[in-house]
């Protein structure tokens, strides 16, 4: 799993001193004047200590920033970042920086973004990072009203252990908001939107009607057909396949289904059926294109059992964002904390694709689950 890893070191620094906030260079010169101390790298560090704990010190790939914004942070723990921001910074940063930095870890391919700060550090982690990439805010501010935030800094290693144990996490849009530190000095609460990004929580699987608390899998899966149909792209050519989950969905949409080939479909129109891997290829050449897969067999393969059409010529022409993979949570859960593999034939690909996928789960409910190569 690739991280990025960010922490504003002067977040919360005016709490103490009663301030109401920590935005601007003014408002932290006065709460040092005051006695204030930073307290941002204790919080992250708890995160840390947390994920490292219940994570078995599995390896991954960490990409931060300098000294007190991170890297020096991870060097505590003898994780050394595959890569640090290359470009030098204040000693007193600022907003732009934090966008700045954040900018270069979306560059980095990272899946998962935590930072450590408050609603104005997730104002500028959102301005950039937007709904592409999933996040989670460790709580050091003043300020905490947006939804991005763990409940604790031990909740969000909690939250990002679970990750790559494999446990059910739920993908939700949770907003943004920050207030207004001036108007909040006068006992005036004036919050702002700012917008949306998607964080990893703890999963729910009460999502859909049950027997017994037991999740139906015929009527996830029409949730799901009811989903990708309603948000298909008309322009859009979906390479749907293959297996029994897959043949679901298109009868559900009313297009005929190859049960063990893929199958072409533009505009809920079948294009082209039993699709070879150059017949694909030519497709590319003419149209956006977006797989839609299943989990595939006993053993969680995404790529490499039974769709062979998508070789890595395939797959790099395509991309990973352009793949959405189909799991009920019920399927997900039989693993048993095993990850998804993708084993293309490609070694160099399948290393590039691991880390965290999205995986659709039901209508509009997404899930993060951990991607391997074995």
């Amino acid at each position: 799993m690739k991280i990025g890893f960010i922490v504003n070191p002067w977040s919360g620094i005016g709490g103490s001193v009663a301030l109401k906030g920590s935005d601007g260079k003014t408002i932290r010169e006065q709460a040092i004047k005051l006695g204030a101390t930073q307290k941002a790298m204790a919080k992250a560090s708890v995160m840390i200590e947390t994920f490292l704990a219940q994570s078995n010190h599995q390896t991954h790939s960490w990409f931060s920033a300098q000294g007190d914004l991170g890297g020096s942070i991870l060097k505590q723990y003898d994780i050394e970042p595959l890569s640090l921001y290359p470009e030098e910074l204040p000693d007193q940063t600022e907003s732009q920086d934090t966008r700045n930095i954040v900018a270069w870890l979306v560059s980095c391919g990272v899946d998962i973004i935590v930072f450590a700060g408050g609603d104005g550090t997730a104002r500028d982690v959102c301005s950039v990072v937007q709904d592409h990439i999933p996040v989670i805010g460790i709580p050091a501010g003043v300020k905490i009203h947006s939804g991005v935030f763990a409940v604790t800094p031990h909740a969000a290693g909690e939250v990002m252990a679970g990750l790559v144990q494999g446990h059910l996490t739920d993908l939700r849009l949770e907003e943004v908001r920050d207030i207004d530190e001036d108007a909040f000095r006068e006992n005036r609460v004036a919050s702002k939107y700012y917008g949306e990004m998607k964080v990893p929580v703890s999963a729910q699987f009460m999502q859909h009607v049950k027997v017994g608390g037991i999740e139906q899998e015929d009527l996830v899966l029409n949730d799901i057909a009811e989903w990708l149909d309603e948000t298909s792209e008309s322009e859009v050519v979906y390479l749907m396949g293959s297996g029994k989950t897959i043949d679901f969905l298109m009868q559900q949409v009313g297009v005929s289904n190859t049960l063990l080939g893929v199958d072409a479909v533009l505009n809920r129109t079948l294009l082209k059926a039993d699709c070879t891997e150059q017949d694909i290829l030519a497709i590319l050449k003419t149209h956006k294109v977006k797989l839609v897969i299943s989990i595939i067999g006993g053993q969680g393969h995404i790529f490499g059992r039974g769709n062979h059409q998508f070789s890595p010529k395939v797959l790099k022409t395509v991309g990973k964002a352009n793949v959405i993979v189909i799991g009920t949570k019920a399927k997900l859960r039989s693993l048993e904390g095993r990850p998804l593999i993708i084993d293309s034939g490609d070694r160099a690909l399948d290393l590039e694709w691991t880390g965290l996928i999205t995986l659709l789960t039901g209508y509009n409910d997404e899930v993060l689950y951990p991607l391997v190569s074995q």
